[in-house]
């Protein structure tokens, strides 16, 4: 593994990821290297968008288009142009500004202008009949909320019933970090150029951003000869990740995870991880619990091994198993407590998960052989900060957590993030919103120590675990929607995405 792939996987430029600031940079860069100047960048970005409009919207014909004074609003200048030229119906608004233009942007401007074009004030009466928005009003170097004027447009826009499609990122949407300090447009949907911003993928994005589009510009030679600095995972990946078994493997071959928790009363938390990890391909799966607890799960489940969770049989438990899991159901009592202290000094793979990650919190330490799987209210609790400070910067978050406490650290949420030590990063372009229900983590735990067993490495087995929970969650909603849907209800869907090579028979 390099710092910033994984052996497993080949990052294509449709899933590399550039932070704002350094895309800025390396679009000069990459233009100049091409002899392209940043102008035809601009014509590029806005015929590239343009485009998409025309698929997607064919029948709308009045276009307002909407340009701030950056340039963003550069390219609202040239769809403009391209939509009048058309045959189309344009009304531009402007936001007008004391500073200059950016030399590209007001290129683009003039040549809308020559072209017969005109330039309303942002404060009209916006005029009937508009059957599609254009938001050219922000891009990616906002740092703070909108001003006044402009959240004013924006609230207008949203409230219109005309779609709204975005020029490289929904105006409000911060690019580094997928926070909405302020006002946002709510696209229907995103061209966005070059390369992904992590905005796009994470914090608040999966409500904003609509369906995304990505347009290289011509840039493709020039990026695939850089090293991201963040990859975008997702389900189109697994077959390179998952190849078919060799025939003569065995379940020796496929590790032996020890599962540990699930005090009194939370006997389906140890269940649920267990079952998704033999779901996930695991070969042997013991489960370390509360005596009582052993009938229900074995009924359920006969293939796990379940065992009473005593001093004893965690010593031989820990010898045993060549992947360990803990903190599913585990709870902060003295019972837990003493678990994890036997576990914590474990120098093989681990998950750390749940009220591991509570009490890691009160108690913390750096393991390099760790996986952490907090929630953004674990992810707090760990960093002792607030819940909306975890999700201002996902990303910073989510390294931070590695500083501290070393191996990988998996911060859940709408776009995961999957940090190393190694400094590799990487974002879930997988799941919906039916996994905010009770156990999906518990499930995901399951999935990542399975992995682990199975030659991947911390990294690769968290960033692919968090792939094939939600791959397996979307089979789900294509199915049936996302309202009701159970953790368990994953174990089927999850069988069918860890085997990407099996054709689907019933089209699921």
């Amino acid at each position: 593994m390099t710092d910033h792939t994984m052996k497993k996987i080949p990052i294509s430029i449709p899933h590399s990821i550039w932070p704002a600031d350094d895309l800025r940079r390396a679009e000069k860069e990459a233009a100049d290297s091409l002899g392209i100047t940043l102008y035809e960048l601009m014509l590029r970005a806005g015929e590239a968008a343009f485009s998409v409009a025309r698929e997607t919207c064919p029948g709308a014909k009045h276009w307002l288009i909407l340009c701030g004074h950056g340039n963003n609003g550069g390219d609202g200048y040239v769809v403009a142009r391209l939509a009048v030229a058309a045959g189309l119906r344009v009304t531009l608004l402007a936001i007008e500004s004391e500073k200059p233009l950016p030399e590209e942007a007001s290129e683009a401007r003039e040549a809308w202008l020559n072209a017969g074009g005109e330039i309303h004030a942002a404060d009209i009466s916006w005029p009937e009949g508009i059957d599609l928005i254009v938001d050219g009003l922000l891009g990616t170097g906002l740092r703070q909320a909108p001003r006044e004027t402009i959240a004013t447009l924006i609230d207008k826009a949203n409230a219109h019933p005309a779609p709204v499609i975005a020029l490289d990122i929904p105006s409000g949407l911060i690019a580094q970090t997928g926070a909405t300090p302020g006002a946002v447009i709510n696209a229907k949907l995103t061209v966005t150029f070059i390369a992904l911003k992590p905005g796009l993928l994470t914090g608040k994005a999966r409500d904003v951003v609509g369906k995304l589009h990505h347009h290289a510009l011509g840039l493709e030679s020039w990026l695939a000869g850089q090293e991201p600095p963040i990859a975008r995972l997702d389900a189109n990946q697994l077959e390179a990740w998952l190849p078919p078994r060799r025939p003569t493997s065995n379940k020796g071959d496929h590790g032996k995870l020890v599962i540990i928790g699930s005090d009194h009363g939370t006997a389906g938390a140890i269940r649920m991880t267990g079952e998704a990890a033999l779901r996930a391909g695991a070969g042997l799966v013991r489960v370390l619990t509360r005596i009582e607890n052993i009938p229900p799960i074995i009924t359920a489940r006969p293939e796990l091994m379940a065992h009473e969770l005593t001093p004893e049989s965690l010593d031989a438990s820990l010898e045993w198993a060549d992947v360990v899991v803990i903190g599913p159901g585990l709870g902060q009592q003295a019972w837990g407590k003493k678990a994890l202290h036997k576990v914590e000094n474990c120098r093989k793979p681990m998950l750390w998960d749940a009220d591991a990650l509570n009490l890691l919190a009160i108690n913390p330490d750096k393991r390099h052989n760790r996986i952490l799987t907090p929630h953004p209210g674990e992810a707090a609790r760990l960093l002792s900060c607030s819940v909306a400070e975890i999700e201002n910067d996902r990303l910073l978050s989510a390294q931070r957590l590695v500083k501290r406490y070393g191996g990988v650290a998996v911060l859940k949420g709408a776009g995961t993030i999957v940090a190393c030590e190694s400094g590799a990063l990487s974002i879930i372009d997988a799941g919906n919103a039916g996994m905010a229900s009770g156990g999906m983590g518990d499930v995901l735990s399951g999935i990542i120590g399975a992995l682990l067993g199975q030659q991947f490495t911390p990294y690769e087995a968290a960033s692919v675990g968090c792939v094939v929970h939600g791959a397996a969650a979307d089979k789900l909603a294509a199915r049936y929607g996302t309202r009701g849907m159970l953790a368990t209800d994953l174990f089927d869907t999850l069988r069918r995405v860890v085997n990407p090579d099996v054709i689907d028979v019933e089209n699921d």
